[in-house]
């Protein structure tokens, strides 16, 4: 899934980034001009948003999206650690709130919380058939045997396990595996990785709609 970080500290920004980039494509900004520019152009699953930004506020600009209908998860990260801090940020619209300095571990597990959260799921796991699929920790069991996926692999089959019985287009998977640093984007990629995930998976894991995407069947 992709994931907007909104840091403007550029060691701090460094590290979140490459620690997010663990389990998500992650793009990087350090404003909230910035983020709104990256908002218009991209889907994100979600923003990782510091407080304190130069110009106008993480608050002021939640604020401000949640007021034109805009429900991105957001998971407020600053070093405001009063108790009034924490609910001013919630009260913006904020879903979470995380204090700096932070486990990297306690934020990937936030995110990916959040993220589940907001597509409707209790458990941690994505299950078809014999298949299960462990976003945590990027594993995948097919009748409980371990299957070896590429980190892109993975990626799609995790977007695709997250939209059973819905259509997801190529240009939907491509904009939330690949971000703004991916170098690998060739005009096939998708499908030479769909090829691979139903050579491992099994030829009906995914079905193909001629002209519009891909699904999972229910």
């Amino acid at each position: 899934m992709r994931v907007l970080l909104v840091e403007d500290d550029e060691m701090l920004g460094k590290a979140t980034a490459a620690g997010l980039a663990i389990n998500h494509a992650v793009d990087w900004v350090k404003s909230a001009e910035d983020a709104r520019l990256a908002l218009k152009t991209t889907p994100y699953a979600l923003i990782v948003l510091d407080i304190n930004l130069p110009g106008e506020s993480g608050l002021d600009m939640l604020a401000a999206l949640r007021r034109d209908g805009n429900n991105i998860p957001c998971l407020f990260l600053t070093a405001r650690d009063a108790v009034y801090n924490k609910v001013e940020g919630l009260n913006a619209g904020g879903d979470d709130y995380l204090v700096k300095p932070f486990d990297l571990d306690e934020l990937l597990a936030r995110v990916a919380a959040l993220i589940r959260r907001s597509q409707g799921r209790a458990s941690p796991l994505l299950r078809h058939g014999d298949i299960t699929l462990d976003p945590a920790a990027k594993t995948v069991e097919m009748a409980g045997k371990a299957v070896a996926l590429s980190g892109r692999e993975l990626a799609i089959a995790e977007i695709l396990l997250s939209n059973i019985g819905r259509v997801v287009s190529k240009t939907q998977i491509e904009s939330q595996i690949y971000d703004w640093n991916s170098e690998d984007i060739g005009s096939n990629t998708v499908e030479v990785h769909i090829s691979a995930l139903r050579r491992k998976l099994g030829r009906d894991f995914v079905r193909t709609i001629r002209n519009v995407g891909y699904t999972v069947e229910k």
